[in-house]
């Protein structure tokens, strides 16, 4: 199979840990090992005193996807298989899709979600996430358009990266209703789900709304634990698992026992966490307002709506690109361009972690000495 490199991912590898203000990261504010088991159960802490470092589970520890499964309303252990994120998009897709089939993608998007499918050979027929006056919209009569008779995926992302957009309960059952006229899958990734600013806003789980719908989480943003490297797939068709598990062996075959007993400890204690990263986000969403509003001849800010990320409009001299070469270069700090997510124009501001005021004030004095 032949891919393209991973734009994004090759940026970050290059530049991430060589400089001090990560202005772009998707994550939450991460935390220690120690701050974890403090917060564990005394059932994962006698699990975590325990570990022996063999073989696991390939579909999981059953614990692990016991707690998986608390999360939905409809989703049962059977149907959960654990993987990192990254492998779950890998082995979901080639499960199910075939050269030829016809995929609709919502973008802009994390790259995998449209570049697996292509790599495939799929037919790809992208539906735009629009920037508006007013922030973000979902055309669902663009998307209504692109499904055909050979229409076999639909991928969406909600809360969505890198706009933190949300669909109204609505447009998402609008979006299952238009997926099921083709019997499609319906692909969500919800890698931000539970960090929605108001929980109002929050949706029910693909998988719970639809017999045809696949889930996608993972503990990497809303928990901010992405060193564990531990995510899943969730569904309700029972035949699943053990298609996506015949191709996991030809991947990871298993999780890594310490990350597995810690995600347990994690998602036993999940309000605690979810807690914490949410305030996180909503200080630094006033952060970056304030901010924004201050540079408006550079920017439009779109308001995010759920997540731990924002894609503000660039509107300043020379084109975004140039802003964040410029930015890094001089500051050392590292905002994405949106021409990285083919959304040239926008940038990506990360709002999970403690220091972005700091990384903004670089921003700002970069912005005053160069514009």
């Amino acid at each position: 199979m032949r891919i393209e490199p991973f734009r994004l991912e090759r940026y970050f590898a290059a530049h991430e840990f060589k400089v001090r203000y990560v202005l772009s990261a998707s994550d939450c504010e991460s935390m220690s090992l120690a701050e974890l088991l403090e917060m564990a159960s005394p059932e994962a802490a006698l699990l975590w005193q325990g570990l022996r470092l063999g073989y696991t589970e390939s579909q999981g520890h059953p614990r692990l996807r016991e707690e998986i499964a608390a999360v939905y309303e409809s989703v049962a252990p059977e149907g959960v298989v654990v993987a990192a994120p990254e492998e779950a998009i890998f082995i979901a897709m080639h499960a199910l899709l075939e050269p030829g089939d016809h995929v609709v993608v919502q973008t802009p998007a994390y790259q995998s979600l449209h570049e697996v499918p292509r790599a495939i050979g799929c037919e790809l027929t992208l539906w735009p996430l629009e920037a508006g006056a007013h922030g973000w919209r979902l055309d669902l009569g663009r998307l209504e358009h692109s499904l055909t008779e050979r229409t076999r995926m639909v991928v969406v992302n909600f809360p969505h990266n890198p706009s933190g957009a949300m669909a109204t309960r609505g447009e998402l059952d609008a979006i299952v209703a238009l997926t099921a006229s083709r019997g499609a899958w319906l692909f969500s990734d919800e890698m931000y789900r539970l960090l929605e600013h108001d929980p109002a806003d929050r949706l029910l789980a693909v998988a719970d709304l639809y017999e045809k719908g696949i889930s996608l989480s993972g503990l990497s943003k809303a928990f901010g634990l992405p060193g564990l490297r531990i995510g899943w797939l969730a569904a309700r068709d029972p035949a699943l698992p053990a298609r996506w598990l015949a191709l996991k062996d030809y991947t990871t075959i298993c999780s890594s026992a310490p990350s597995e007993v810690l995600a347990i400890a994690a998602l036993g204690t999940r309000d605690r966490i979810l807690a914490r990263n949410l305030a996180i986000v909503r200080a630094n969403v006033t952060e970056a307002e304030s901010f924004f509003a201050a540079h408006a001849d550079h920017f439009d800010w779109l308001a995010p709506r759920a997540g731990s990320v924002a894609f503000p409009r660039w509107r300043g001299e020379g084109t975004a690109d140039r802003l964040c070469a410029g930015l890094l270069d001089s500051r050392g700090v590292l905002l994405i361009p949106g021409s990285l997510f083919q959304a040239p124009g926008h940038v990506r501001i990360g709002l999970g972690r403690r220091d972005l005021p700091e990384g903004l004030a670089r921003l700002g004095e970069y912005l005053s000495s160069a514009f």
